[in-house]
């Protein structure tokens, strides 16, 4: 969910927005990048165990 998230942001942040809402899209795409890395993190350490 977090990469359509961030696949969507990326495509809104493509067109013409005022700045207010570009930098509320800005916020929320760095939350979602963020959730993927902590993702991607513990899907790592978790294959690391097995």
């Amino acid at each position: 969910m977090a990469r359509l998230n961030i696949e969507h942001y990326r495509r809104l942040l493509a067109t013409d927005i005022d700045d207010g809402k570009r930098q509320t899209i800005l916020k929320l795409l760095a939350q979602e990048e963020a959730t993927l890395a902590s993702l991607i993190k513990i899907e790592k350490a978790e294959k690391s165990r097995t």
